[in-house]
């Protein structure tokens, strides 16, 4: 991209990690691709709260500059920040946070400015509000009550003027909207008159189709299918499921049709951009996967994590297992951690007839981490975390849903139990005394044969990957947009198919769960509902059982092969290939144009 570049990140993940942009502004920054490519990298975000001291605003790793909202008034900084905060009402912090790559030792300090918006001027929110309806059709006034709304509208005239301020306003920065949230910002800069700033979205999902598919009972079963009829006959999102206006991220993504690129962390969410609407069919979407883990681990290594967890699985259900089953996730629905159960269920019934185990730990909680104390009594008055009790510090409603499930399950199985883990922090401090004194989050990943992650909704899915360098078998959906990367990855590193698999490795397995080739059109797919789904699901979790069976490693010289090639594959899937090949690319593309397209 040249010296000069700057990249500006929009994202609600300026101050720390929240979830899945955190981690990929932690593997951008920690990427000697990146950091060679891009001379200044800038994140921005609100400030959600006032609360705390000036050690709170950007975490352990960083650095704090100036802060208004603390009285840190640093005098490089106070004339510029000053009057920017007079004219606009806002308070401003600034400072850096260091990102390190703990395999590579790369590291480096981008800058980060907190906006606090909250009792920000309405005058040049309300300029930008008629300009974004006058010039994109945006209709702020449908949504301004909604605070998830409001915060970044009223976050972009002011960030802007802080570029500014800090020398940040060229025509080689490129302000990169991350989600909705930074698409005001992103098309007020593509307003600003004064600088001929790049814009870029940088789709990590498509608010819209998620919408659709978690709420629609056939899910990715029916969504995938349907929108692939769709395109063959030139329709859209409005004309088969109509208006998504009342949904207040919807404008906001439809509009980046108009940034200078569209970035798409996988082949789904590319073909979802381009089921919004026809704009989207010519604007050459450019798919920049996410990176994944690849340090490199031993056999040794990988049997000490392993044993950890057998042991584990001893101390709280009385039996050493033959296999350690894993998934780490968020618990929300678009996860899928029904058919996991689905899946063990086929795998329970053939590891009876060997005579042999497994557990499966779940790690996966829908509310903050838990106070260790609350975990030590509740495993004391209990066993937890085998039982469970509703409410709180134990579980919350959807904790509790879901529990039932793994109940029914466990009281019906003979050779495989479920331990549902509703805490992060997989350790003896956060997770009791049950649990190996030396237990560390890498053991899980480490440790694991199999980690699932069989969403409804994926749009990269770092997670599910994570045991792949460590030569873990991952199980993801085909809906997950790692699918392709990981089949792009795996070229060249093994040469002889495994069984039927067409991309020839044994580390990955692809769960298709979308519909089988009966349902003949649109209409009928999107009549398929909870019943139809779960006969699909049913069949698909069969052949997927029959796989992890077939390709579970049964020796030590198995296990090997499967550490070295999960390496290779993970190495092809690193930040380094991402930034190379994929992200360097497409801003080279925006960057080497000497003006910014006009708007249309």
């Amino acid at each position: 991209m040249g010296r000069g570049t700057i990249l500006v990140h929009i994202t609600h993940e300026a101050a720390g990690k929240i979830g899945g942009i955190g981690a990929v502004l932690h593997g951008l920054f920690s990427s000697k691709s990146y950091l060679d490519a891009v001379e200044r990298s800038i994140v921005i975000g609100p400030l959600f709260t006032t609360e705390g001291t000036v050690l709170d605003r950007l975490g352990d790793d960083g650095e704090v500059l100036y802060s208004s909202v603390d009285g840190l008034i640093s005098r490089g900084y106070a004339q510029a920040f000053g009057a920017i905060e007079s004219f606009y009402n806002v308070g401003i912090v600034y400072g850096r946070r260091t990102f390190l790559d703990s395999h590579t030792g790369v590291r480096s300090s981008p800058e980060v400015v907190l906006i606090d918006v909250h009792n920000a001027d309405a005058g040049p929110v309300n300029e930008l509000k008629g300009q974004l309806f006058s010039r994109f059709g945006i209709c702020s006034d449908r949504y301004e009550q909604l605070w998830d709304y409001e915060e970044y509208m009223r976050l972009a005239p002011a960030a802007l003027a802080v570029l500014k301020s800090l020398g940040a306003a060229t025509d080689r920065t490129v302000v990169v909207s991350h989600e909705y949230m930074g698409m005001p910002t992103a098309l007020a800069a593509k307003l600003d008159a004064t600088c001929e700033y790049k814009t870029a979205f940088y789709a990590h999902e498509v608010a819209t189709m998620r919408r659709i598919v978690e709420e629609h009972p056939g899910h990715d079963t029916m969504f995938y299918n349907v929108i692939r009829k769709a395109a063959a006959k030139k329709l859209y999102v409005g004309d088969v499921f109509g208006s998504q206006e009342d949904y207040f991220k919807h404008p906001l993504v439809e509009a980046s049709k108009h940034c200078d690129a569209i970035l798409a962390v996988g082949e789904p969410v590319a073909e979802e951009l381009r089921f919004l609407g026809p704009e989207f069919e010519t604007k050459g979407i450019s798919v920049v996967y996410n990176g994944i883990p690849a340090g490199k681990t031993t056999l040794e290594e990988k049997t000490a994590s392993k044993g950890k967890l057998q042991q584990y699985c001893l101390n709280l259900l009385g039996y050493k297992p033959d296999w350690i089953f894993s998934h780490v996730t968020r618990l929300v629905r678009s996860k899928g951690l029904w058919r996991d159960l689905r899946v063990l269920g086929h795998i329970d019934t053939a590891l009876s007839r060997a005579n042999r185990t497994a557990v499966m730990f779940m790690v996966s909680t829908e509310v903050c981490q838990r106070r260790s104390n609350d975990i030590f009594e509740m495993e004391a008055k209990y066993d937890w975390p085998v039982a469970h009790r509703e409410g709180w510090p134990d579980l919350s409603g959807g904790e509790a849903t879901f529990y039932t499930a793994v109940q029914e399950f466990n009281a019906r199985s003979k050779s495989v139990k479920v331990v549902f883990i509703n805490q992060f922090g997989f350790s003896r401090k956060h997770c009791g005394n049950k649990m190996p004194e030396d237990m560390q989050m890498v053991d899980i990943h480490r440790g694991t044969d199999v980690e699932f992650g069989q969403s409804i909704y994926e749009p990269f899915g770092i997670s599910p990957l994570e045991p792949l360098t460590f030569g873990g078998l991952c199980v993801f959906s085909s809906v997950c947009g790692c699918a392709g990367f990981a089949v792009e990855a795996a070229k060249g590193t093994e040469h002889k198919p495994q069984g039927t698999r067409p991309y020839g490795t044994r580390n990955f397995i692809i769960a298709d769960y979308t519909a089988d080739g009966e349902y003949a059109d649109c209409e009928s797919l999107l009549k398929i509902g909870r019943a139809e789904r779960d006969r699909i699901e049913e069949k698909v979790a069969g052949e997927v059982a029959d796989e992890i069976l077939m390709l579970l490693p049964k020796s030590e010289a198995e296990t090997a092969t499967m550490i070295e090639t999960g390496w290779r594959i993970a190495k092809n899937m690193s930040w380094d290939v991402v930034v190379s090949r994929h992200l360097w690319p497409a801003m080279k593309k925006i960057l080497s144009r000497e003006k910014a397209e006009s708007v249309k």
